[in-house]
């Protein structure tokens, strides 16, 4: 893995010490074989949750948020976070008074933010990142009620959050595993952001390390990160050092969704992390491509990279759950068309419940169920799904 901050992570966060090195699951993994199609019942969702109250349809173009078949109870945590009295409201009711400088002020200035930039969509094209401060929250929420498009413009990262970098504010000793800021972004589209210019660690819209990160009822459309390298990743999202290992959650939400709208980066197309538990629910993962070539670690000659199609999980203990969410139509040129997940102290395991995923394109190494690259020993719980 190449990390700009990797010395400040190697040395200060046990957790996810072994993946600072190379990945153990080797290129030998690749010459498995897939398992057969699963299609299970029974089984509960990820947890108790309330009712869920009904969100904004997103107006403008592309696929709507969430999978429309997903039907799983949400989390009372995991719920939109009510945004009725902001702290910033982006905007004076008119589209040109919802600026990027507008957009990266308020997102410094932290607390709870909505726009009024008028009845009509818009796409607000950032200028220049905007990056979260640490000492602003602890409860940061960017809500844009279904009618915001933030912009990278293809040019750069547009979201950014980092309890590590000195730059946001140090705020207590343990950077690596600290509470706050805990950062919700919901009812808003990210498109074309790119963060290859940025570093080399991925997260072509949102680069989220420390703290806590929560995603709702929000869209992701034609972002990109560096296309090659063995352990880069998160077109979309890349995500680390979750406060206590606590789940990231991702609700309602559609990575791609549709030809044309697809994410791309050296892997993960979709979402990417190391040591990070995920639980996504009712969310679609569709056209997203990891495009490396050679795996991790990087296979003699080539740069490594293109495993992940929709989502890339590296670390030591940790769960991915998808309850009520459909994975299709990704693609990889390495392992996991769909899912790539690699524990590598072998503690981390796989939960499926009423999930589809299906038509994922290429790849190796499916030791358990198809279009799935993990350890062969990783526990996978499947229930009410199909996996074909």
């Amino acid at each position: 893995m190449r990390r700009s901050l990797g010395l400040i992570l190697c040395l200060s966060m046990a957790t996810v010490v072994a993946a600072c090195g190379d990945d153990q699951h080797g290129g030998d993994g690749g010459t498995g074989t897939g398992g057969a199609g699963a299609t299970s019942s029974s089984g509960a969702g990820p947890g108790s949750g309330g009712s869920t109250p009904e969100p904004p349809a997103h107006e403008g173009g592309g696929p709507a948020a969430g999978n429309p078949d997903g039907s799983c109870a949400v989390p009372d945590e995991a719920q939109a976070v009510d945004t009725s009295s902001p702290k910033t409201v982006i905007g004076d009711g008119t589209p040109e008074s919802c600026t990027s400088e507008a957009v990266v002020s308020a997102v410094a200035a932290g607390g709870i933010i909505t726009f009024d930039c008028g009845p009509e969509p818009i796409t607000i094209t950032l200028e220049e990142t905007a990056k979260i401060f640490n000492d602003t929250g602890p409860e940061i929420v960017i809500d844009g009620g279904g009618l915001v498009t933030l912009s990278g413009g293809g040019k750069r990262r547009i979201l950014y959050m980092n309890t590590c970098d000195e730059a946001q504010v140090w705020t207590t000793p343990n950077c690596d595993n600290q509470d706050h800021p805990r950062l919700t972004v919901q009812n808003l589209t990210f498109l074309g952001g790119n963060s290859t210019n940025d570093d080399d660690e991925g997260g072509g819209a949102i680069f989220a390390q420390g703290g806590r990160l929560k995603v709702v009822n929000s869209r992701f459309f034609n972002n990109t990160c560096d296309p090659t390298g063995p352990d880069l990743g998160g077109a979309g999202i890349r995500a680390f050092m979750q406060y206590n290992g606590l789940p990231l959650y991702v609700v309602n939400s559609t990575f791609g969704g549709a030809e044309g709208y697809g994410n791309e980066c050296a892997n993960g197309g979709g979402i990417s992390s190391i040591g990070v538990s995920w639980t996504v629910i009712n969310s679609l993962f569709s056209h997203n491509r990891a495009l490396g070539n050679g795996g991790n670690p990087a296979m003699a000659g080539t740069p490594g990279g293109g495993s992940g199609g929709a989502i890339y999980n590296d670390g030591d203990t940790m769960t991915l759950t998808l309850c009520g969410t459909r994975i299709e139509r990704n693609e990889v040129n390495a392992h996991g068309s769909a899912i790539f997940f690699v524990s590598n102290d072998h503690s981390g395991n796989i939960v499926i419940d009423r999930s589809v995923i299906t038509n994922n394109i290429g790849g190796s190494w499916y030791p358990t169920y198809p279009q799935i690259s993990n350890h062969d020993d990783t526990p996978i719980m499947v229930t009410a799904s199909t996996i074909e």
